[in-house]
């Protein structure tokens, strides 16, 4: 396949802002991105905006099948180029926002996710897969590095917040790799970071997802407050209610709720649970 750059250049094509584009040029990368999220053979890739198609070429290599959702049509011809070798691989020209999973997944079966997402689509999308998938064996995505650390943070860090919380009732993230900004095409002004997040085992039962999704949302509603005062604020309890559950989980009244570990807050949503919040 002829350079990218050239390639984009023959098309007449030019990067919008408003997408988010920087593709991925370095093939070593590529396909270590493959080898992290576990293709091979069997499986089925959703890729989320595949841009000129460098990863999806990758992942084809190796896939039983790739799907790919692109929603600059512009890349249409350049997209026809970079597959032409590859009839495992479809892109389809929607924004992935206006699918609907429930039917996607009954056409795919289990699946994995890769792509090199988009920053300003990163967080809602894959919390979409999250809390929404019920196929999805596992994400692995290339994200901008701070957000990478926010997705694998320990309680009681800066960067522990709702979204690690959410990842981690789910499955288990772990950063596979480091990738300067000098391996994209054009150059972003922020290094990134590959995260693969499980969904296919683990994670953490609860009694119910609704009833975590609100707790954690409690817990992190306001950083300056007391879970105890926050508690109070969400499930309109009394000081004496909110302190009698502080003290099931043995943890102290000033205690604010990023310091809880997901554990601690799965066991805080089954107690709330069991006291009939829904």
């Amino acid at each position: 396949m002829e350079d990218i750059r050239t390639l984009l250049q023959a098309n007449g094509f030019t990067f919008k802002k408003k997408y988010g584009q920087n593709f991925l040029t370095d093939a070593n990368l590529l396909r270590a991105i493959v080898s992290d999220a576990g293709v091979d053979g069997e499986t089925t890739v959703l890729e989320i905006g595949p841009g000129a198609g460098t990863l999806t070429r990758a992942l084809a290599g190796r896939a039983k099948r790739v799907v790919a959702y692109e929603i600059d049509e512009r890349l249409r011809p350049v997209l026809r180029q970079t597959l032409a070798e590859f009839p495992n691989a479809e892109v389809r020209f929607l924004d992935f926002a206006g699918v609907d999973l429930p039917a996607l997944e009954r056409e795919l079966g289990r699946y994995v996710v890769v792509a090199n997402l988009p920053y300003y689509i990163t967080t809602p999308l894959v919390m979409r897969f999250v809390e929404e998938a019920a196929l999805c064996d596992g994400v692995t995505v290339m994200v901008q590095e701070e957000v990478a650390e926010r997705f694998c943070a320990e309680a009681g860090t800066p960067e522990y917040g709702a979204v690690t919380a959410a990842i981690a009732r789910r499955g288990r993230a772990s950063v596979t790799r480091r990738v300067p900004r000098t391996l994209f095409y054009p150059r972003p002004n922020v290094d990134s970071a590959v995260v693969r997040i499980d969904l296919s085992g683990g994670g953490i039962p609860v009694k119910s997802e609704k009833v975590y999704r609100d707790t954690v949302r409690c817990a992190f509603l306001n950083r300056r407050k007391t879970l105890e005062n926050n508690l109070m604020q969400t499930f309109r309890l009394s000081r004496e209610e909110a302190a009698e559950l502080l003290s099931a989980l043995d943890v102290g009244e000033k205690a604010r709720g990023e310091t809880l570990t997901p554990q601690q807050l799965a066991r805080l949503s089954d107690l709330l649970f069991v006291r009939g919040v829904r």
